[in-house]
């Protein structure tokens, strides 16, 4: 299954207001059926461990300057997917996300019908507050290019 960048389709002034990055990633799912908490789930869930430890870092680095360090959950929960809030959840889009003093983030996951299966895509957004998240932002863009299109190939059941 191959992961594609693709426009983003969402009204991210809705989503997030002032947004400053913007991207979006999609992946054909063949012979599937799921709705977006499905697909959510397992795109964000779980992680594989090299980024487990990539996360385990970024929180040591950042827990000196203040910012949020979530951990994930063992439990599905109502109100969280992986170590994101929901912010709002349709049968084909779920909103994940938080606010934190250097930027605020949501991840979009959106499923529609394509074919004999179904086209999954995730929009990120973020909207940068200050000098720290701008920098933090520059950061983590490498690695987050290549966490999306990872997670993404994990929503096939």
């Amino acid at each position: 299954m191959k992961v594609h960048p693709v426009e983003p389709g969402v009204d991210a002034a809705a989503l997030l207001a002032g947004a400053q990055f913007i991207d979006a990633y999609s992946i054909a799912i063949e012979h599937a059926e799921f709705d977006a908490r499905q697909a959510a789930e397992n795109m964000l869930g779980r992680r594989p461990r090299w980024i487990e430890t990539l996360m385990i870092l970024r929180n040591r680095l950042v827990a000196p300057f203040g910012l949020k360090t979530p951990h994930p959950t063992t439990r599905p929960s109502a109100d969280a997917v992986g170590i994101f809030p929901i912010v709002s959840e349709t049968p084909a889009r779920l909103v994940a996300g938080f606010n934190d003093k250097h930027l605020d983030f949501r991840v979009v996951v959106d499923v529609v019908a394509s074919g004999g299966g179904q086209r999954v895509t995730a929009t990120t957004l973020v909207l940068t507050h200050n000098l720290l998240g701008r920098v933090y932002l520059a950061i983590i863009l490498p690695f987050h290019r290549l966490i999306v299109r990872t997670l993404l190939r994990q929503v096939a059941p």
